[in-house]
């Protein structure tokens, strides 16, 4: 293996330096958009089975709330209280939330009740956590540490709401 020349050396390691902090600025755009949609695809497409028509809740829906899903804690698996209820919130949650997240509005709080949701569809089903829950959870805290990045509406809107102050 060849060495470098000492001069060679002096002017390489800032061009490293440089491409990281490019790498870095162009990851520190696209990453927060990439992380929105990634955890917005899995529950809108969910969402989207759970109607019927327009603001009707499918039977199945209905069905899988009432019957079969069943909240797992300590060695018990109780039923969704007020089930109908349960399965309107969470069609509602699973379309609107992945809206807001795609669009970049309200960013860290709708990251924030997807992983809420994330903790609820685990003690529903304890077997995802590998294969699903732990992914979707990394994305949701991801987000909220991140935030929205600058492609999005919560960005756009702190630079209407909040000006930058004119040089004197």
């Amino acid at each position: 293996m060849s060495q470098l020349s000492a001069p060679t050396k002096g002017r390489l390691a800032p061009r490293v330096r440089k491409a990281a902090e490019l790498i870095q600025k162009f990851a520190w755009i696209v990453a927060p958009p990439l992380l929105r949609i990634a955890l917005a695809l899995p529950f809108f497409r969910s969402g989207l089975t759970r109607w019927d028509g327009v603001l009707s809740i499918s039977p199945a829906t209905l069905f899988l709330f009432e019957n079969q899903f069943k909240v797992h804690i300590l060695d018990g698996a109780y039923p969704f209280p007020a089930p109908d209820a349960v399965a309107l919130i969470v069609a509602m949650a699973e379309v609107t939330l992945p809206v807001l997240l795609v669009l970049g509005f309200a960013t860290r709080f709708a990251g924030l009740a997807l992983l809420v949701m994330t903790g609820v569809i685990q003690l529903v089903f304890p077997e995802g956590w590998a294969n699903f829950h732990l992914n979707w959870a990394s994305l949701a805290v991801g987000i909220m540490a991140l935030g929205p990045g600058p492609l999005s509406l919560d960005h756009l809107l702190v630079r209407i709401l909040n000006p930058p102050v004119a040089a004197r």
